[in-house]
């Protein structure tokens, strides 16, 4: 196993830095030439499972609940489609910030601050009264979820540079389990816990605050490479790892095709991901599936993630070309989208099955991120444009979904936006695909 994990960067790394792969020197010696410690990687990979558990329960939590939370918010249909796109819009926002955050505090100490927000705000926005406090309190959460969205990459280049399929697949495997455990067990606790909606979402920031815990450690490594010259015995490596991503800082991201092309692959299945965790619990329902069963569907897609999420990147990293990866899902997802159309009970089993594998784009996406960018500068700049360009694609999405339901009266028009949505996707995920850097494309103008 050890000799194709060391192989994964081959793909993306030329022949003079293969053998060396960027920031593998600093990873493996973080203090006056010694190995890291074996409980700091231990430390570090907890937290990256434990961080990516925390980043969809928000979300899919919500989408389960939503007609109860729309009931007891009094919200509209349209309302109820600008709730879903917050998490969006503030990854959009927020993600952006992150490789500056992180070069002035520190990687882990950023991801620490973000686990906290998120279980911030998702212990106050059910009880924050009126729909306006509820976004608010959403928002707080969604800006932690955001910047760590960006990082996980970051971190992942920066602690195994020689790993990065298999420990994106870690990372996403853990995050598709978090996204599916909400989706299902959210409507089975909420009526343990008398039925009450503010109850049953609430109870997720418990499990926020424990994925704060393995990060405390990395919060004093706090000072960037530009205010600590000086390397510290226990903040050495984030010295380094701050001035790799201090001298990336000109990297022109803006002039990479390929930058662009992950932006929107990114951005459209983002699109199809916050339409089903906001929406697809809502499709089932009003097709006669109960409650209940509903969240089940809806964890079904969400669970698919966990077995192919670890398979998909370490088989994306052994290709030259990731465009195969993009079409099978593809078409995995027309195919589910054509069948909720036809027969949306009758086979919501299946439907639920192919959306699922259409969503592990995501972690093929992801995977692109580290594949894309020789440096762990050039992947703190490409996750954060790929990441934050991408979020605002997606923001119109759940929207015009509730939009086009609100007025349609059925989901005939929003699954056709849906199918449409994903030609595109496609089309992008093969361009981005391609085999060559941001890097060089930037440096060619």
């Amino acid at each position: 196993m050890m000799g194709p994990m060391a192989r994964e960067e081959t793909r993306t790394t030329p022949p003079s830095t293969t053998a060396h792969p960027p920031g593998a020197s600093e990873a493996r010696k973080p203090a006056g030439g010694a190995a890291a410690p074996a409980w700091r990687k231990r430390l570090i990979v907890a937290g990256i499972v434990l961080a990516a558990v925390n980043l969809r329960p928000a979300i899919t939590s919500l989408g389960a609940l939503l007609e109860e939370v729309r009931d007891g918010l009094g919200m509209s249909g349209s309302v109820a489609g600008l709730l879903t796109s917050v998490p969006a819009l503030c990854f959009a926002v927020f993600g952006v910030t992150a490789p500056r955050l992180a070069r002035r505090f520190g990687a882990g100490a950023v991801v620490c601050a973000g686990m906290a927000a998120i279980g911030a705000g998702l212990l106050i926005r059910p009880y924050a009264g009126g729909t306006a406090a509820f976004l608010a309190a959403s928002a707080l959460a969604l800006m932690g979820i955001a910047v760590s969205n960006v990082l996980m990459p970051v971190i992942v280049k920066r602690w195994f540079p020689d790993r990065v399929g298999s420990m994106t697949g870690l990372y996403s495997m853990a995050l598709a389990l978090g996204t599916a455990t909400a989706a299902a067990v959210t409507v089975p606790v909420t009526g343990a816990l008398d039925g009450n909606w503010r109850s049953g979402l609430a109870v997720w920031a418990g499990l926020a605050a424990v994925a704060v815990l393995p990060w405390i450690p990395f919060v004093r490594e706090r000072r960037g490479a530009s205010a600590d010259r000086a390397p510290a015995r226990d903040g050495a490596e984030h010295t380094r790892d701050g001035q790799a991503l201090a001298d990336g800082a000109g990297l022109r991201i803006t002039r990479s095709r390929t930058a662009w092309a992950l932006a929107v692959f990114f951005g459209l299945q983002a699109t199809a991901a916050y339409i089903t965790m906001g929406w697809m619990a809502q499709v089932f329902r009003d097709a006669g599936v109960p409650a209940g069963t509903a969240g089940l569907l809806l964890a079904v897609i969400m669970v698919m993630g966990v077995p192919l999420a670890f398979v998909i990147p370490r088989l994306a990293t052994r290709l030259p070309r990731q465009g195969p990866i993009v079409l099978v899902l593809g078409v995995s997802g027309l195919v589910g989208y054509a069948g909720l159309y036809l027969a949306p009970a009758a086979g919501a089993w299946a439907w639920a099955v192919l959306l699922g594998i259409a969503g592990c784009a995501f972690p093929l996406a992801l995977t692109m991120v580290g594949m894309r960018a020789r440096t762990s500068a050039g992947v703190a700049q490409l996750s954060a444009f790929a990441q934050s360009a991408g979020y605002l694609i997606s923001i119109p999405g759940p929207l015009l979904v509730g939009v086009l339901y609100q007025h349609s009266g059925g989901w005939g028009l929003p699954l056709a936006l849906m199918a449409g949505l994903m030609i595109p996707q496609v089309i992008a995920g093969v361009l981005a695909g391609r085999d060559r850097t941001v890097e060089d494309e930037a440096a060619q103008g």
